[in-house]
């Protein structure tokens, strides 16, 4: 049967088989699917921003239009000797499952079939099918184990050049760990907040940590995301004026919209907001879930993408000009709140 277990995976994707046309990345831990996806693609040789050698679909829109990825990979290229098929956010969808099975046993020479799914039931639907082909494979993704973690963590040290105490590494270690891409985040986040430095200290991970932000900036972050411009001014300037640094403010800004990021995943493979949020881990507080819920239906994956850029951005602006660091924040938390008072509107 071709299928990896979960410590096989990255040797695998280290030398993929030729002979596997169908690429089945599947698993709880969504950050992982896509990191591996992406990984995977640029093992093909393929310029993944040509349109014409790399097509992106959803799954959502293989199974409103049935046979639509069985037309495309039978779609002769024109400008190379093979295309990526690239499905993201593939779930229980029969006509994509209807679609592999074809594929399976009619396979095509001229395409590879690259597709991201969520958590799949063995022996059932679309993981069952590959499992079973001859030129399909299956590849789960699991919560990183502490092992992984560390990968993780020194392969984002060795790209910024730095290093980290072991004090520090312990504490940021039970940090990480739910999701590939939020773990990811959270160690490109505090490279950031220690920019200009040769190593990563205790101090400066407590300074970024998911448990320093606590509820003291609960009524800020929900302000900015319920599009209430003026409320978040005045706990902003609130939580400066009281001697708070403003980068614990972009910090828990930031934790919030990648978790609304990663469910918005989610939502976009088919589910519900009401449902994605209520099994969101860690769980969001009941008296939060509306506003999250909302904040999930108006943000579009691209639109908190931008906005998690511009907190980055005005992370490292904050550590090369400390003296503008609340007016810097401040500039770009606004805009973020404005951006989210138009989605409200348009809503």
């Amino acid at each position: 049967m071709a299928q990896k277990k979960g410590y096989e995976v990255d040797s695998w994707l280290a030398r993929p088989d030729a002979a596997m046309s169908i690429v089945l990345l599947y698993g709880p831990d969504r950050g992982l699917v896509a990191e591996r996806a992406k990984a995977f693609a640029g093992k093909t040789g393929l310029p993944l921003d040509d349109p014409f050698s790399v097509v992106r679909l959803d799954g959502a829109e293989v199974d409103r239009d049935q046979g639509r990825l069985l037309d495309e990979a039978r779609t002769v290229p024109m400008f190379s000797d093979r295309r990526l098929l690239w499905v993201r956010n593939a779930s229980g969808q029969k006509a994509l499952a209807d679609d592999v099975k074809a594929l399976t046993s009619e396979p095509v020479r001229d395409a590879i079939i690259l597709i991201e799914a969520g958590d799949l039931k063995k022996g059932t639907g679309l993981r069952a099918i590959v499992e079973a082909a001859g030129n399909a494979i299956a590849l789960p993704c699991y919560a990183d184990e502490a092992r992984d973690i560390d990968t993780v963590i020194d392969d984002e040290l060795r790209k910024a050049g730095m290093s980290m105490t072991l004090e520090a590494r312990q504490a940021l270690r039970r940090n990480l760990g739910g999701d590939r891409l939020a773990s990811r985040g959270e160690i490109e986040k505090l490279v950031l907040y220690a920019h200009g430095q040769k190593e990563i200290g205790l101090d400066d991970v407590r300074a970024t940590s998911g448990d320093v932000s606590g509820a003291s900036f609960d009524d800020a972050v929900d302000a900015l995301l319920d599009g209430k411009i003026a409320d978040f001014d005045t706990a902003f300037t609130r939580h400066c004026q009281g001697g708070g640094h403003p980068f614990l403010v972009l910090s828990a800004a930031m934790r919030q919209l990648q978790a609304i990021q990663a469910m918005r995943g989610q939502m976009e493979g088919g589910r519900n907001a009401a449902s994605v949020v209520a099994a969101a881990r860690p769980p969001v507080f009941f008296s939060r879930r509306k506003l999250v819920e909302k904040t999930v239906e108006r943000w579009n994956v691209e639109a908190l993408g931008r906005a998690l850029n511009r907190l980055q951005t005005a992370v490292l602006q904050t550590r090369k000009r400390p003296d503008l660091s609340e007016a810097l924040a401040r500039q770009a938390l606004l805009g973020i709140a404005v951006e989210s008072a138009r989605l409200a509107q348009r809503g």
